[in-house]
């Protein structure tokens, strides 16, 4: 019985509300109820971010909608131990931003992937559009 469910799962929203830099993959530690919505595509990644609690990374604001009151809690990313400390680094050096930029299933686990970057301001934004409509009207006359 095969699921019509999407295999990856996208944070639209930010790539348009941040400059990322970098981007790193990143397991997470869920329950089997969790994994089981999931797979039936009930994740949001969308306002969701990393924090470090005690030099661990964590995932904070994802919702996975699941049937106990737990669906908004904190679930932890399994990195390695230099990722972890280049990652924290950055964000007390650099003052960046970690957060999911798309989650997919490898070889049967949940994986996350993570973007560091700079927050964009709002005149930055609205140039990425006037950009992206002048491509759009670009490819347009390209193809008349």
């Amino acid at each position: 019985m095969k699921s019509n469910a999407p295999k990856e799962f996208y944070n639209r929203k930010a790539r348009f509300d941040y400059n990322i830099e970098s981007d790193l993959e990143a397991g997470v530690v869920l329950t089997g109820e969790e994994i089981k919505a999931v797979r039936a595509g009930k994740i949001n990644l969308t306002g969701s971010y990393v924090r470090f609690l005690s030099s661990e990374p964590f995932w904070v604001g994802g919702n996975i909608s699941v049937a106990s009151d737990e669906k908004d809690r904190s679930r932890k990313l399994l990195l390695t131990k230099i990722e972890t400390k280049r990652l924290l680094s950055e964000v007390e050096q650099k003052k960046v931003s970690i957060v999911p930029l798309k989650a997919y299933f490898k070889k049967g686990r949940l994986k996350i992937l993570i973007g560091v970057g700079k927050g964009k301001k709002k005149f930055d934004k609205r140039e990425d559009l006037k950009n992206r409509d002048l491509e759009r009207e670009l490819k347009r006359k390209t193809k008349i």
